[in-house]
């Protein structure tokens, strides 16, 4: 590795633990400027958006293409030539509590190349296909379970800012991540979790898009697709190898990203409606928080530290917010009908809590025109007090992080639009 993808991995490493209020940006809510949002349910030729079949036909695919051409750029369809192996499986895992599958997800026909693996629990004892929560991971398939079953990743890993470059995954890192994962709890409410390492879809640093997934299909172009976009991707070639599994019900899966995996949960469950739920958590600029309101960190820092992440085209609009032709509640107004969960953490002002929020009330315009309720209020819930209808937000105590409060408050969701009639009896 140069010295250039050296200090780009090292930057990147230590900026995504360091995500707390950093000096030298707006952290005071009196001095976020006037901006003037884009208008969701208006053509591009002014014309207004005036039934569900005009947002559904037409302006739906209108803003994926804004999207793609500013931010997270354009995508490859499925591969033709995708295929999955069964690496191992045991119906006995976790002492007996699930039933545990590791899954080889072949991105080409040659079993050398781009790969990922997936990882999936499901409750032990169910005879029928259960919904199931697909969650991306930050270090490996192995930190999130200290079960001794869970294959090592082979791939280039983080390790939370302790280590820069070529570190590889050992023994000592099994496990490490299971404060974020609340396995027992999802089991127990009768859900299964799938989960797969992003750097075996892409790693995590600018190396020109020369590993990972990318010279699949290399980008050439400004509008091209960057890594949020690369890992959205292989969230999807995730639902395709479950569609085919009969123990997971492939019309229940709720989708759920952390961070820049909020990010790229979002993206994913905007392109791909085949997710039935889709869940941001803390997930910021580029994800759910309003680019327009210059709160915390903001798209020139971001475009800066992790110039990977996005398209070329999207470095234009550096200091430039109000020019970009779309922001993030026309993101999240994509997921409609389908319910769409935001969160926030209070402490976590680098990601903007109140321009998350703001984002999903917004978003709600869209839910209300497609018959369904939005976010159902107009100012930020107090703290750990969610609201819950087809789209949902909670702001929780403490800092940048998953937490078992975050994992049930989207049980309790899922539970609200799975198994009983959506009739708004949790939250507000």
């Amino acid at each position: 590795m140069n010295l250039k993808a050296f200090l780009t991995v090292a930057f990147a490493l230590v900026a995504s633990v360091a995500v707390a209020q950093q000096p030298g940006f707006n952290y005071d809510e009196s001095k976020v400027p006037s901006y003037e949002l884009p208008e969701l349910l208006r053509f591009r030729d002014g014309e207004p958006v005036r039934t569900a079949a005009d947002w559904t036909n037409r302006r739906r695919a209108e803003i994926v293409a804004l999207f793609e051409q500013h931010v997270y750029g354009t995508s490859p369809q499925r591969p033709s030539e995708l295929h999955f192996e069964l690496l191992e499986s045991d119906n006995n895992a976790l002492s007996g509590k699930a039933r545990r599958k590791q899954v080889a997800v072949y991105f080409s026909a040659d079993k050398s190349g781009p790969r990922m693996e997936l990882l999936l629990y499901l409750p032990a004892g169910t005879t029928d296909a259960v919904p199931l929560f697909l969650a991306p991971n930050f270090s490996g398939n192995h930190t999130i379970h200290s079960d001794p079953a869970i294959h090592l990743s082979k791939s280039w890993m983080r390790d939370g800012g302790t280590g820069i470059v070529d570190h590889r995954a050992t023994e000592k890192s099994r496990g490490a991540s299971a404060s974020r994962w609340a396995v027992d709890k999802i089991l127990e409410r009768g859900y299964g979790l799938a989960t797969v390492y992003y750097g075996d879809i892409d790693p995590d640093f600018d190396d020109g898009f020369k590993n990972g997934v990318h010279p699949l299909d290399p980008p050439d172009g400004p509008a091209d697709w960057g890594s949020v976009a690369a890992w959205a991707w292989g969230l999807s070639r995730a639902l395709d190898y479950l569609e085919t599994d009969s123990d997971v019900d492939h019309e229940q899966v709720a989708l759920m990203g952390h961070s820049r995996l909020g990010k790229a949960a979002l993206w994913a469950g905007a392109r791909d409606e085949r997710f039935a739920i889709v869940v941001s958590n803390d997930s910021g600029c580029g994800g759910a928080a309003l680019s327009r309101r210059r709160f915390g960190e903001t798209v020139q820092r971001i475009n800066t530290s992790f110039p990977h992440w996005f398209n070329d085209n999207f470095v234009g609009y550096n200091g430039n917010e109000d020019e970009l032709p779309v922001d993030q509640h026309m993101l999240l107004a994509l997921v409609a009908p389908r319910p769409l969960y935001v969160a926030s953490a209070q402490e976590d002002q680098w990601a903007d809590p109140n321009g998350e929020f703001l984002s999903a009330m917004h978003a709600g315009n869209v839910y209300e025109l497609l018959g369904e309720k939005g976010l159902g209020v107009d100012k930020q819930p107090p703290v750990e007090e969610p609201v819950m209808h087809t789209v949902g937000y909670h702001v929780r105590k403490g800092k940048h992080d998953v937490t078992e409060y975050d994992w049930l408050r989207y049980l309790d969701f899922a539970d609200l639009h799975w198994r009983r009639p959506p009739d708004n009896s949790l939250g507000r």
